[in-house]
């Protein structure tokens, strides 16, 4: 199927080459907080200047230069694991052109904390919600990957994450990453895995339930975090340190310096990875907005971020050879409606066109913290609108038809032929979504057809629906015992 494999660029080499440069003088002149003693010592190791004192790191050019080369050979060499799939979307561990990917992927996940249920009602998720969530996400045909669309408040915050990746385990088989939020969670994280794949060394080949580090914009990374990446490092799991320079916030409002502050910051998480394990599996990541100066709100939409995350994706997936998924299907509204629609499909088919290799997580309003089924659905279809526009079509004298426009002569009518009949739904996005209708319509037609009560009506269905665990009761109850024998471990020690 023919496409359009050449991707929209924001940025010249020459610009891209900017951006890496600074983002060197960035660490190698300011360099980062890294509040972890066992971390200073691996980045000692690898030759970078530490201040002990002030938790201070600077990291020299060619530290960082070499980490770099060892990034871009690791990627052509590569065979295996392929793809891993983070909270948001997913990453491709191997070298491939910079293009259009028609063969994206969809994530749904992101650990929102409240829900607007079929009700219409904001409120706190529980573990039913969450269940329901991932039931509905099974289902769904465009999506690929899940984390968790909600998480339980109503399951203690000690065992949540441990807990969630059960659930998730259980309900679903399209595994995505999940939240780390503590070294302790790792392990039972993990171990987890190791029951779906059948074993540690395959969890390696095939991982899932990865979670990844994130800095603290600007340039510093707190000991929790410095030990949920060298945790995940030393296990021999992928591994990033996730960016989210907040431009006019934590970061320059110009979009350039915002970028190159996240360019380092997950450089420098690049580099301590190596200095755990020089056989590491990296990737670089960076999530880069603005700040809505009227609120201060981190922006997941807008009309100035689809520029910013275009730029993102080139220097991550084309400078640096990491492809990779991005933030997408996102809306900075509270409720569904036509400004959600026009922020999802910009935000979805915008970081596609700029060469991403997925998007995600869709479901979400308001800013990613509350999650909406109804709006999983739309997203679903919005999802679908989208590849189809990047399919593209084929030309060649065979698909051109010529004996058919012949046959059909000049005044002629293709409704009747079969080719027509046999090839219209190779053609045609047929979401009842996007249904053509006259004027004409009765008003109980349109009301049946508004797309709010389109995508409650599937949620109910789909919720109705008997969908089967993917585990065995073998590996169910081998799942429910890691989790209790966490819970009795924090016990143990207070935390519960």
């Amino acid at each position: 199927m023919k496409t359009a494999v050449t991707p929209l660029r924001f940025l010249s080499p020459e610009e891209m080459e900017t951006i890496h440069r600074n983002a060197l003088r960035i660490l190698s002149e300011i360099g980062m907080k890294i509040d972890h003693d066992a971390a200073l010592d691996y980045l000692l190791a690898a030759g970078c200047k530490v201040d002990r004192e002030k938790r201070r790191v600077l990291f020299p050019a060619q530290v960082v230069e070499g980490a770099v080369k060892k990034l871009r050979k690791d990627y052509a060499a590569r065979e295996a694991p392929e793809r891993m799939s983070v909270r948001y979307s997913h990453v491709r561990f191997r070298k491939e052109p910079f293009q259009v990917h028609t063969d994206f992927t969809v994530s749904a996940g992101g650990y929102c904390i409240f829900i607007h249920d079929l009700n219409g009602v904001r409120r706190p998720a529980t573990l039913q919600d969450t269940r329901d969530a991932l039931k509905l996400v099974a289902q769904l045909d465009q999506i690929a990957y899940t984390g968790l669309p909600v998480a339980a408040q109503d399951v203690p915050l000690p065992i949540r994450q441990i807990r969630m990746a059960a659930e998730l385990v259980k309900h679903t088989d399209k595994f995505g990453g999940i939240e780390a939020l503590d070294p302790f969670d790792i392990e039972y994280i993990c171990r987890i895995g190791e029951v779906v794949r059948g074993g540690r060394e395959e969890l390696r080949k095939r991982p899932i339930l990865i979670g990844y580090a994130e800095a603290r914009t600007p340039l510093s990374i707190d000991p929790n975090m410095c030990e949920v990446l060298i945790e995940y490092v030393r296990r021999g799991m992928p591994q990033s340190l996730d960016t989210m320079p907040n431009a006019g916030a934590t970061a320059p409002m110009n979009p350039a310096g915002a970028l190159a502050l996240g360019i380092a910051e997950t450089l420098g998480g690049m580099v301590l990875a190596y200095a755990v394990d020089r056989g590491a599996i990296v990737t670089l990541d960076v999530t880069p907005s603005f700040s809505d100066m009227r609120t201060g709100i981190f922006k997941y939409a807008g009309a100035e971020r689809t520029s910013l995350l275009g730029a993102r994706i080139q220097m991550i997936s084309e400078y640096y050879g990491c492809p990779s998924g991005v933030h997408g299907g996102k809306t900075d509204a509270c409720l569904p409606g036509v400004r959600v629609g026009v922020e999802k499909g910009i935000s979805m088919l915008g970081p596609i066109l700029c060469g991403a290799v997925g998007f995600g997580t869709v479901g979400h309003i308001e800013n990613a913290i509350t999650f909406s089924p109804i709006q999983l659905v739309m997203d679903n279809e919005i999802a679908r609108y989208v590849r189809r526009v990047v399919q593209g079509f084929e030309v060649s004298d065979e698909s051109v038809n010529f004996d058919l426009i012949r046959r059909v002569g000049i005044g002629g009518n293709y409704l009747t032929e079969m080719e027509t009949a046999e090839g219209f739904r190779d053609f045609l996005n047929l979401s009842p979504f996007f249904g053509v209708e006259p004027w004409g319509s009765s008003d109980e037609a349109r009301e049946a057809r508004r797309w709010e009560k389109m995508a409650a009506d599937k949620v109910r269905e789909l919720l109705a629906s008997d969908v089967p665990s993917p585990l065995s009761p073998e590996q169910t109850r081998a799942v429910d015992g890691i989790v209790a024998e966490a819970e009795a471990r924090l016990r143990e020690q207070g935390r519960m």
